[in-house]
């Protein structure tokens, strides 16, 4: 007897969003590129309401812009954006941190300190991918205990495009090094409860954009070129 699910759990709307995301992510679509809702709906075998729900979600998200006579096209990202993001991702993860500080256990810290190791091991075999899924598990241990679930896919949307808008195939290693050595000294703040400079050491150096902005130019080629 045939066991699979009949329905597949999750509507069309996210089955499209979750299969533009990941084009963008891996570079078929790229930045400044049309959408073709016709040629889309008929690729994907959807009718033009799922496809148009899961569009107005990336619009909302900062993926997209819908233009008149449905011509969706695919957002680039400038240096400006950059920056944007970075002051908005420090003063968010800053806040998250302010509220998790109570709710971090010792196993919490010790499990930032696991997921560090393991970026610091992933770098040493070029692996970035490796290194980018622990660095987001990473921050998530106090994005989770912030106990603000908004903040959190707020903060974790903006991440994506900055990261996965698309995927960049190579990385700065010396830019990574630094991460893992700024983990160890947010990690080091943590365990000696020192709220202050733990909350302004995330939003002022880690998430400082004049702070990285010299490995931002290097990762950045493309974006860098778009500053207005």
């Amino acid at each position: 007897m045939d066991n699979k699910p009949v329905l597949n759990i999750k509507s069309l709307k996210e089955q499209v969003y979750e299969y533009l995301r990941e084009q963008m992510r891996v570079g078929e679509i790229l930045p400044g590129s049309v959408i073709d809702m016709e040629e889309t709906s008929k690729k994907l075998g959807v009718s033009k309401t799922p496809l148009r729900d899961a569009l107005l979600l990336l619009e909302m998200e900062g993926f997209v812009s819908i233009l008149p006579r449905r011509k969706v096209i695919v957002n680039t990202l400038s240096l400006q954006d950059i920056k944007n993001y970075y002051e908005i991702i420090g003063a968010l993860e800053s806040e998250a941190l302010l509220l998790a500080l109570d709710n971090l256990k010792e196993p919490d810290v010790q499990y930032m300190e696991e997921l560090n190791a393991a970026m610091k091991d992933a770098i040493d075999r070029d692996n970035f991918d490796l290194y980018y899924e622990k660095n987001l598990n990473f921050h998530n241990v106090f994005l989770d205990r912030s106990g603000n679930e908004n903040l959190k896919k707020i903060v974790n949307t903006l991440k994506k495009r900055l990261y996965d808008f698309p995927r960049q195939k190579g990385f700065v290693k010396e830019w990574e090094q630094a991460s893992i050595g700024e983990h160890a000294e947010l990690v080091r703040l943590i365990q000696q409860r020192n709220a202050e400079k733990a909350v302004d050491f995330i939003r002022d150096v880690h998430w400082s954009f004049r702070v990285q902005k010299k490995f931002i130019d290097l990762y950045y080629v493309k974006a860098s070129s778009l500053i207005e």
